[in-house]
């Protein structure tokens, strides 16, 4: 044999310059970052449709169903028109003697951070106007409400429509 046919201990790869050993640490590796990523996820997160002091949540659930009733008994009855974030509210009975604002909450069904308050002030026809900061495409829990909180209207609705929505109590 000649020495050059021969290979030496020398001319082998060393350990860390080959492909396997790496391959072979990367997949253990990846695993411990994902779970400490999870593991803080889990103690950092908050869920936010779970409720602390659900007593406190039915007692103002009872008051919110007076209010409903409330706006029954006025027998208030209103269109309701969503475009992009303009909205408009137009009183078919019931309107409010008084011609002050109403709020109009949009609360999303599944988001916390993109609920939203509109206030609508009247214009000369009559009619209850007011523009949303954001987009309001998707589901929402929608309450009309003066600004005394004296009676509520409230329904979950899906935008955008076409057509005025009957919103009544």
């Amino acid at each position: 044999m000649s020495p050059t046919s021969e290979t030496s201990i020398t001319d082998k790869k060393k350990w860390y310059k080959q492909f396997w050993p790496w391959f072979l640490i990367t997949i253990p590796v990846c695993s411990m970052i994902l779970s400490f990523n999870m593991l803080r996820f889990a103690f950092d997160g908050q869920d936010a449709m779970v409720v602390d002091d659900y007593y406190k949540q039915g007692k103002a659930i009872n008051i919110s169903l007076e209010k409903i009733q409330a706006a029954r008994a006025l027998n208030i009855q209103t269109e309701l028109n969503v475009t992009e974030k303009d909205v408009s509210l137009r009183f078919i009975s019931g309107a409010p003697q008084t011609g002050a604002a109403l709020r109009l909450a949009f609360y999303h069904v599944t988001q916390a951070p993109k609920d939203q308050t509109i206030d609508l002030f009247r214009d000369a026809q009559g009619i209850y106007r007011g523009s949303a900061e954001n987009d309001l495409t998707g589901k929402w829990q929608v309450a009309l409400l003066p600004h005394d909180q004296v009676w509520k209207v409230q329904q979950t609705l899906s935008f955008p429509s076409n057509d005025s929505i009957a919103f009544n109590p």
